[in-house]
């Protein structure tokens, strides 16, 4: 079902001390940036080999990663898996019985389809399934 670890989700309250912390000392290259409306964030996907890290800074206080910063404050905000038809993989988790925030694919990062398990079902990590554009 799932094919590797596309990403690991950080919430940040802003982008460019994130930005000095994982480019500048840790030395990571920025991949894309890119506002998401749609999600409320502004985004940018560090590379860490085959894979990424994403920071995520809300547009505003009312968004979902705005919402988690007010309440969990800075931090790991989900991890991202890849599949290669979301279609098919979450009507493969409905039937299992997993609780979707997203029960239809939407729009994300670089035109990707994205969901999100509800963490309830996933032992309290808000868990994102990606299918690369390319894939679609």
């Amino acid at each position: 079902m799932f094919s590797r670890i596309d990403h690991i989700g950080v919430a940040v309250q802003e982008l460019e001390p994130a930005l000095e912390l994982y480019g500048g000392s840790m030395q990571l290259t920025v991949a894309h940036r890119e506002v998401v409306a749609e999600q409320g964030v502004e985004a940018v996907l560090l590379d860490v080999g085959e894979n990424h890290v994403e920071l995520l800074a809300p547009l505003s206080e009312d968004t979902p990663v705005g919402r988690f910063l007010a309440k969990q404050g800075p931090g790991l905000h989900h991890v991202a898996y890849q599949v290669t038809d979301i279609v098919a993989t979450l009507e493969a988790l409905g039937q299992a019985g997993m609780r979707m925030i997203d029960e239809q694919p939407r729009t994300g990062i670089r035109g990707s389809l994205v969901a999100f398990i509800h963490p309830r079902s996933t032992g309290g990590v808000l868990t994102e399934i990606v299918q690369p554009a390319e894939v679609h």
